[in-house]
């Protein structure tokens, strides 16, 4: 894949006309990024032009134009608040990439500067989501799916959004999603008083039926966090993952979140099915899975989530 970048919700330029840095970044970023890409690429003194293309909750995030090379796409937060977090990203799209099934963004430079953690990727030029797209894309996650590992969890815990996740390794796919997913987040809403009794009740009538639910499968390499902006179409028309919150879990998981706000086209959905079947209560599964995103989004951005939350817990009571 040629050196592109990064275009999603959160990756589109708020302004036009080029800077050479942003009042707001760290004069020793600045530094950085102008010694790192002369030393890289131009074997001299070079300015990287600098675009500003919004934020996230937790990111600030940037367009780099290197005069003669390419564009990049810049990640800043805070190495304190959010520890190791980009260097996590860096080894979930590395990881991902080095399967050679549906590409990634190329992890250009990862490092901490005063207190300030940054990730430089590759620019993704974004391209049309065309019919064949999206049988693709549906083809290549089916594959990524096959992919599996003797333990549910992963090699280190990682981040889902901006709340640690926790990968530690287990032989029942129900007991990992109980203990590594659905009760951290279920214990922080306790503790902010997000929610009541009576949740917390119904957390603990549900996890006795999981079995019920989930069909016994071997552990599924997944993404993680694949909802509608965690995905670009490059301009090739082929899709690219971005933001991965990577472990191996039921391949449920990354079918549901898809699923969570609004949905993928149904030639998404074919297209998997027919290369790996779904399972026979899926839609059950879905909605299980989505507590867990569902409660990341309470915590995280507070009660305007719990809605759905509750209907959830109803239909499994």
């Amino acid at each position: 894949m040629h050196e592109s970048g990064i275009i999603s919700r959160l990756y589109r330029p708020r302004a036009l006309s080029a800077i050479m840095f942003l009042s707001i970044m760290n004069p020793s970023i600045q530094d950085y990024l102008n010694q790192w890409f002369s030393k890289k690429f131009c074997h001299g003194n070079s300015t990287v032009q600098v675009y500003d293309v919004g934020g996230g909750s937790i990111n600030h995030t940037y367009r780099l134009v290197v005069k003669n090379y390419g564009k990049f796409f810049l990640k800043l937060n805070s190495a304190k608040k959010y520890p190791g977090l980009f260097i996590k990203e860096k080894r979930g799209l590395e990881f991902l990439g080095n399967q050679k099934i549906i590409h990634v963004p190329p992890v250009i430079v990862c490092d901490e500067i005063d207190d300030c953690q940054l990730l430089v990727l590759g620019w993704i030029e974004a391209g049309f989501k065309t019919g064949q797209f999206w049988k693709q894309f549906g083809e290549q996650l089916a594959a990524l799916h096959h992919l599996t590992f003797p333990y549910f969890g992963f090699q280190e815990d990682n981040y889902m959004g901006a709340l640690p996740q926790q990968n530690n390794h287990y032989n029942s796919w129900c007991e990992f999603f109980v203990h590594c997913r659905l009760r951290p987040q279920v214990e922080l809403a306790k503790g902010s008083r997000l929610l009541e009794e009576k949740h917390l009740s119904a957390f603990e009538n549900l996890y006795t039926e999981l079995n019920n639910i989930f069909n016994d499968e071997k552990p599924a390499l997944l993404h993680g966090d694949l909802w509608s902006g965690n995905f670009i179409c490059d301009q090739h028309s082929e899709p690219v993952l971005i933001d991965p919150a990577v472990y191996f879990g039921h391949r449920s998981m990354d079918l549901a979140m898809t699923n969570l706000f609004g949905g993928f086209e149904r030639s998404f959905y074919e297209s998997y099915n027919y290369h790996f079947p779904f399972p026979p209560i899926y839609s059950e599964q879905w909605d299980i899975c989505n507590l867990y995103p569902l409660l990341i989004h309470l915590n995280i951005f507070g009660a305007g989530y719990l809605g759905q939350i509750e209907r959830t817990l109803r239909r499994f009571e």
